[in-house]
């Protein structure tokens, strides 16, 4: 693979041509669109093919997939333009095999609202190992809050891909309830009832395992909440069911905060199957304009991480979404604007910005100023970034990529997941 950075004045024809590649296949592992429009700075990722396929009449994806020994969803994950359908016409050129050959499994882990667009959801199915639609709530009286998941597990299930039932403290205004997580925790009882009701629907829904983010937990409850995860693994494996706890980004046993003294790394590790480290949110919303995920502080967590708990367990949190801040930052200024990491490139190039690449983070940025004279600055993910973070994976050992979340396209993401990794089925 290589990474190709934008000069001035090239366009994706010129770029083709220098890596000896049809610019069409770098439009479509990169998700461009005609036409072709290029930001200075904007990181390609360039994929050389190795067997190719020129489609015929009566021609299915499976039919392909037979003919050369590859499955119908390694051919989607291939040819991220078929947008995880199987939908074929005449002349329409498929990629059978690119020249990276993966050696070692990953573990792609995302999560979906209920109202994701169906089109970029199959788009990232055929990459995926575990959906997760989310979230199922927890009640004042502490039971269940519903949660329509029905779409998401037919889909799912279309693509063969697991899904895992999500139960967090998240409450109908969007924010995690101390409150909630309190009136359950701080009683055995409580905890036993809800372990089983979630476990029993999980299993009645055909969910693989239950996956948990319990967020803003007070430090008093470090313990209980270990012993909720403890009786919930133990309910869900009678049933044959895993169990995955979320953990706030920490770097030592005794880092201060709310957001970090209820997650204790070694009991939560003990009890739990596998753990998805938040490694996202240093820059966020309401903060300052810097990386979401810079590569030292993810890097930190990660070493802290595995002192605690094995590799194997360890799923990386990844950001699949960027943010626009207003510049200068003052506390009480306008939130950032959520954007997604393909659209970051298009909104350089229309604001005539030229991206740049923050060696410390190994993060791309650019500033611009808009309409009303305002200067701003975005933060994103590329394949720079991309491929500095999930390198991690194979150099510490861990189980795979958690990806926060589903609900945006990033094809040069999941491609470079697909060429560093045997993901998806």
């Amino acid at each position: 693979m290589v990474l190709h950075t934008v000069a001035a004045g090239e366009t994706l024809s010129a770029i083709g041509r220098r890596h000896g590649i049809d610019p069409g296949l770098i439009a479509r592992v990169n998700g461009l669109r005609p036409p072709y429009d290029l930001a200075v700075g904007q990181c390609l990722l360039i994929l050389q093919p190795v067997q190719i396929h020129t489609v015929v009449s009566g021609d299915t994806l499976w039919s392909v997939a037979a003919r050369y020994g590859v499955t119908p969803l390694a051919l989607l994950r291939n040819n991220p333009n078929l947008g995880g359908r199987a939908a074929l016409y005449p002349g329409q050129t498929l990629v059978i095999a690119w020249d990276d050959t993966p050696a070692r499994d990953a573990e792609v882990y995302g999560y979906a609202y209920p109202y994701v667009d169906e089109a970029v959801l199959r788009g990232i199915l055929p990459y995926a190992g575990t959906l997760v639609p989310f979230t199922y709530g927890v009640s004042a009286e502490g039971g269940l809050v519903d949660l329509d998941d029905r779409r998401l597990l037919a889909l799912a299930g279309q693509y063969g891909v697991p899904a895992m039932f999500h139960l967090s403290t998240l409450t109908e205004d969007g924010s995690f309830s101390s409150e909630r997580a309190a009136y359950v925790l701080e009683d055995p009882e409580r905890q036993q009832a809800l372990a089983d009701q979630v476990v029993d629907r999980a299993a009645a829904l055909g969910y693989e395992g239950v996956d948990v983010d319990f967020e803003y937990l007070f430090a008093d409850q470090a313990q209980p909440f270990a012993a909720f995860i403890g009786r919930l693994a133990e309910a869900a494996r009678r049933r044959g069911l895993r169990v995955v706890v979320a953990l706030a980004p920490k770097t030592s046993a005794d880092q201060a905060g709310v957001l970090y003294e209820g997650h204790d790394y070694r009991l939560l590790g003990e009890q739990a199957d596998a753990v998805l480290l938040m490694t996202y949110e240093w820059g966020y919303a309401y903060g300052p304009p810097m990386a979401v995920a810079p590569l030292p502080a993810v890097r930190r967590v990660v070493e802290y991480a595995l002192t605690e708990i094995p590799a194997e367990k360890i799923l990386l949190g990844f950001p699949n979404y960027a943010y626009d801040w207003p510049v200068p930052y003052a506390p009480d200024n306008v939130r950032a604007r959520g954007l997604g990491n393909l659209e970051a490139p298009l909104l350089a190039f229309r604001v005539g910005a030229e991206i740049h690449f923050d060696e410390a983070s190994q993060t791309p940025w650019f500033s611009y100023t808009d309409s009303g004279g305002g200067i701003r600055e975005v933060w994103f993910e590329d394949p720079r970034s991309c491929l500095a973070k999930f390198r991690l994976v194979e150099e510490y050992g861990l189980r795979g990529v958690g990806v926060w979340n589903f609900m945006r396209p990033f094809p040069a993401c999941f491609s470079l997941l697909n060429a560093l990794y045997r993901v998806g089925g």
